[in-house]
């Protein structure tokens, strides 16, 4: 390199020949999956964590991740490619630093930035000229710039010159066996356009296709609006399955004839409500937003209560079911099929699952469940174990709810032996489904 190379010019260099190290922090369902990409592009990788035991299972060379295999965490480790600590202070080795921690809501709905915050203050203290940070975390418009920037430049260093600082959000979709962190294109808003220009060319060999945008605002909304979009029409075929319910017609053919045409209509379904990190957390960071400006997202906000009300309308499904053999929701034993938060995960956050449990132990009901991909489940002071999916197990259930429609499920063996089942995801085979 020159000795009158710009950092930025130092930083685009050594993506090219791979000598950057990156830096990751939050080693979960994001991080972990773009640590290994990084690795498998060439680069070094420390991961940084605030779990110690995650951190002494990785670098024995275990993932504790279902999408990321062991394999490619072992082999990581073995080459020296890869490592894990839970001390911060060395964030002032990796040239890039990508904050991949939780940005969860408070009980009032408004975003907690707490884990974000640490994370900008642990860099802070480390921050040294040619380096470049990227949050990755979702978030709401203006994090990036207001709360981030800030703080980086209280160190006396200037952005786009001697530090460089964007937001790139993640788009992982746990389960997916389609798209993962390559091959799912990646936004790009930088501060400056050297920010933008680093970023880009350090994630270049690890992600298949870059999309920059202008700002760190228009890609913090970007992913926003991709899961508010889906959080709205979501609800829309929530609604439209309670109005289909009224009128005594099939929901599901409605919108399986509906999807034959080819333009103007998109196919989204009906379901238990909705989990994961993304689609009910995020509508929220924006409407927090909005009301610091006055604005009241009236549309986004509808579609959040509408799916927020469907565990309801479901429990009301089983007790209107029980009542038509003469029990009472109370004492009966109810089986619960599936408790992740979509279908082939082993991911329980936000899950409608724990919301439909809740309510049906607050009528009186005997829950128990079944999920291949969850063990137990020890949340939000529920303790249950997963019980076998067996003829008799199901038989001598009051009602099964399917609430996540696994791949694993015997779905033929549910409409066999099941006195009564209320199908929340349309799985069961057409004709089979039991009175």
């Amino acid at each position: 390199m020159s000795p009158a190379a710009t950092p930025v010019d130092a930083l685009i260099a050594k993506a090219r020949d791979r000598s950057a190290v990156f830096g990751i922090v939050g080693l979960g369902y994001v991080g972990l999956p773009l640590a290994m990409e990084l690795v498998r592009a060439g680069y070094r990788v420390i991961g940084f964590d605030v779990n110690q035991r995650a951190v002494d299972g990785l670098n024995a060379g275990k993932s504790h991740i279902q999408d990321v295999p062991t394999q490619a965490v072992a082999d990581a480790v073995k080459a020296k490619k890869f490592s894990a600590t839970t001390d911060l202070s060395r964030m002032g080795e990796p040239d890039v630093i990508s904050i991949c921690v939780p940005t969860p809501l408070s009980k009032t709905k408004d975003p907690d930035v707490s884990y974000v915050l640490a994370a900008t203050e642990s860099v802070k203290k480390t921050l040294r000229r040619g380096q470049l940070i990227i949050l990755e975390s979702t978030t709401y418009p203006g994090t990036t710039r207001e709360l981030m920037l800030p703080a980086l430049e209280s160190t006396g260093m200037k952005v786009g010159v001697d530090f460089f600082l964007a937001f790139s959000p993640e788009r992982v979709d746990p389960g997916n066996p389609k798209y993962n962190t390559r091959n799912t294109p990646k936004v790009v808003g930088g501060i400056t356009a050297h920010c933008r220009a680093a970023a880009v060319a350090l994630y270049q060999p690890a992600i298949d296709t870059l999309v920059p945008v202008s700002s760190p605002e228009a890609a913090e909304l970007v992913k926003i609006l991709e899961n508010t979009f889906r959080s709205v029409n979501i609800g829309l075929a929530n609604e439209m399955a309670i109005v289909c319910d009224k009128l005594g017609v099939d929901v599901w053919e409605v919108i399986e004839a509906a999807s034959t045409k080819p333009f103007g209509f998109m196919k989204f379904t009906p379901g238990p409500g909705v989990g994961g990190h993304c689609i009910p957390l995020d509508p929220h960071y924006l409407a927090w937003k909005m009301r610091t400006l006055n604005y009241k997202t009236r549309f986004i906000e509808l579609a959040g209560e509408m799916n927020a009300e469907m565990p309801e309308y479901w429990v009301t499904k089983v007790a209107d079911g029980l009542n038509d053999q003469g029990k009472a929701v109370r004492g009966s034993k109810i089986l619960v099929v599936g408790v992740a938060y979509k279908k082939d995960i082993d991911d329980i956050r936000e899950s409608p699952a724990l919301d439909v449990i809740k309510l049906l132990e607050q009528r009186g009901a005997h829950v128990s469940y079944h999920d291949p991909h969850i063990a137990s489940l020890h949340e939000d002071k529920l303790d249950l174990t997963s019980v076998p999916l067996t003829a008799e197990t199901l038989s001598g259930s009051d009602c099964v709810i399917i609430v996540t429609d696994h791949t694993a499920v015997d779905y033929q063996l549910i409409a066999k032996s099941a006195r009564r089942v209320v199908d929340t995801r349309h799985v069961l085979p057409r004709g089979e489904k039991p009175a």
